[in-house]
């Protein structure tokens, strides 16, 4: 996995901030392949409850982070119980390491 301890806790200290405590945070993609360079941080933020705009949630995390791990390409796809899962969304499931802090 291509991202450094400090970069997964602002992850997810800033998904726990921003979307609340319970919900789960997965990185999936390129970075998850050591033997690449370079490429976006993929995020998949999994929320147990309802959220009221999940891309204006997706758009507040992103900025966050952009903000703390500097200016990169960021990704974040958030679901909701009420989210018609996508492929990618299943994608992002079944390859994607949970962050933790």
């Amino acid at each position: 996995m291509r991202l450094s301890p400090e970069q997964s806790r602002a992850i997810v200290a800033a998904t726990a901030e921003l979307a609340g405590a319970d919900a789960r945070v997965r990185l999936f993609g390129s970075r998850l392949r050591d033997e690449l360079r370079g490429g976006d941080i993929d995020l998949l933020i999994e929320c147990p409850r309802p959220v009221v705009c999940p891309v204006w949630l997706a758009a507040q995390i992103t900025a966050r982070l952009q903000r703390a791990l500097g200016e990169r390409k960021i990704d974040v796809l958030v679901i909701d119980p009420d989210t018609a899962l996508e492929p990618v969304h299943h994608a992002a499931r079944a390859e994607g390491v949970l962050l933790e802090a």
